[in-house]
């Protein structure tokens, strides 16, 4: 069942939100990289950084409650690389398969074409299967598989890289 709701553009505001839905995957996950959960003050220095330079949403509830974000940022450092980015989305797991990350993934896509964007990435742990369909859903197209690149919980771990051509 869908959760209603719209997506809308982050505020430093939402950093305490933004900060519990990351950490939830940080503490208990592979699915991100890092290794100790991020403060709320960590959180609304990264939202500054990123926000004012590339477009970055939540997904809030009726009742004022954001259970969602998304946004993209620099993918690498050459100019060569500027009409690329990199794309990051995380939903609080309460909601996850009732339509929050697809509404999400809609507007990231359509912001970053209409801001001149050619290429996303998105960089996804070999075993998150249900990121790597929800990509693919989306027209993300497998196009590296890294192995045994980064370590968690003591556990070795793959990563594939995902591309969508915004042509």
């Amino acid at each position: 069942m869908a959760i209603k709701g719209r997506v809308r553009s982050v505020r430093l505001a939402d950093a305490a939100a933004v900060a519990r839905i990351y950490n939830e995957y940080v503490v208990n996950t592979t699915i991100s990289f890092e290794i100790c959960p991020v403060s709320v003050e960590e959180m609304e220095c990264r939202i500054h950084d990123i926000s004012s330079v590339f477009p970055f949403f939540v997904y809030e509830t009726e009742n004022d409650c954001v259970i969602g974000y998304c946004y993209a940022h620099k993918w690498k450092e050459r100019a060569a690389y500027n009409e690329t980015v990199e794309t990051t989305i995380y939903c609080s797991s309460t909601y996850q398969s009732k339509g929050i990350g697809s509404a999400l993934m809609q507007e990231l896509v359509s912001e970053c074409k209409r801001m001149g964007y050619y290429a996303l990435i998105a960089c996804i742990t070999g075993d998150n299967h249900n990121s790597i369909r929800f990509h693919q859903k989306f027209g993300f197209k497998k196009v590296s598989h890294f192995e045994k690149v980064g370590t968690k919980f003591g556990q070795k771990l793959d990563v594939c890289d995902f591309e969508l051509l915004l042509k």
